[in-house]
């Protein structure tokens, strides 16, 4: 038995945005070494790396408890280095940090013109386990389901998603088409069907409620503590990154007029410029002070 790429149910449900999250142990972990890590080469010291997330707010006990996971994970190497006990990035972590950078840092300005990609798929009963982790990773790359077997996405995610397709071997189950919408809802209508907007909204809202005030309060100051510079751009950073997953980047004209992601997409950004070089500046004095 397979799940054809053209069976649909009578209408789908459009693709459900989960809650912002972050701000835990291994998250931030994560977003520390994408913001961080290989600008040091990859590498760091156990006792810098617990201090920096001290800085952030984390006790020791959860950073070392969230490294073992993300060790056990293959994300972290547990690497000596001239006789100092350290952690390095595996070349795994390596290459999802590196497509990560693509999605988080672009600003871009989708055109419904540019049309869409289509993903559709079958895959054998006997093989489940790639069905859903071929669903998971569309829906991660921030696919909408018209229905069980066609999902689609804004055609500019397209060499994203063959490339992780590709890495993790599903190119055998898929098929991937560039389309543009004919008939006979009006697209605003159907992307209604496809996306959770509410959804997709609420989480916009979530990372300004959090983080447009601390923009406020870094253009209203002269000087840049280093270490506040630190800990408020990891942790926007920690907040946004998940963001541009959710949101696939739909063109304007397909979203309600207040959308809140162009704000916060702008909130992240004016943070990033403000703040990234003296949060980078302080892990540098941290690290070389050792």
């Amino acid at each position: 038995m397979t799940e054809a790429a053209t069976a649909a149910p009578p209408a789908a449900a459009p693709a459900a945005a989960p809650a912002l999250g972050g701000d835990t142990p291994g998250s931030l972990l994560v977003t520390f070494f994408g913001a961080h890590g290989r600008e040091l080469g990859g590498w760091i010291a156990v006792g810098d790396l617990i201090r920096l997330m001290g800085t952030a707010g984390l006790e020791e006990q959860p950073v070392r408890s969230a490294v073992s996971r993300l060790k056990r994970r293959g994300f972290l190497l547990a690497t000596p280095l001239g006789g100092v006990a350290g952690y390095a990035l595996s070349e795994s972590a390596r290459q999802l940090l590196a497509d990560g950078d693509r999605r988080i840092y672009a600003q871009r300005t989708p055109r419904l013109a540019d049309g869409w990609v289509l993903a559709l798929f079958s895959v054998p009963e006997s093989e489940r386990a790639k069905r859903h982790l071929l669903r998971s990773r569309l829906a991660r790359l921030g696919y909408g389901t018209a229905s069980p077997g066609v999902w689609l996405a804004p055609a500019h995610l397209y060499e994203e998603t063959r490339h992780v397709l590709e890495r993790l071997g599903l190119t055998g189950y898929t098929d991937l088409f560039r389309a543009e919408h004919l008939a006979f809802q009006a697209t605003p209508e159907a992307v209604r069907r496809w996306w959770d907007l509410p959804a997709l909204a609420r989480c916009h809202e979530e990372f300004l409620d959090l983080h447009e005030p601390v923009l406020t309060r870094w253009n209203r100051r002269r000087n840049l503590p280093a270490e506040e510079a630190f800990a408020d751009h990891l942790r926007a950073l920690d907040s946004w990154r998940r963001l541009p997953y959710l949101d696939p980047g739909l063109p304007p004209e397909l979203l309600p007029a207040d959308w809140p992601g162009v704000r916060a997409a702008r909130v992240f950004h004016d943070l990033d410029t403000r703040l990234g070089e003296p949060a980078a500046a302080y892990v540098r004095e941290i690290v070389q002070g050792r």
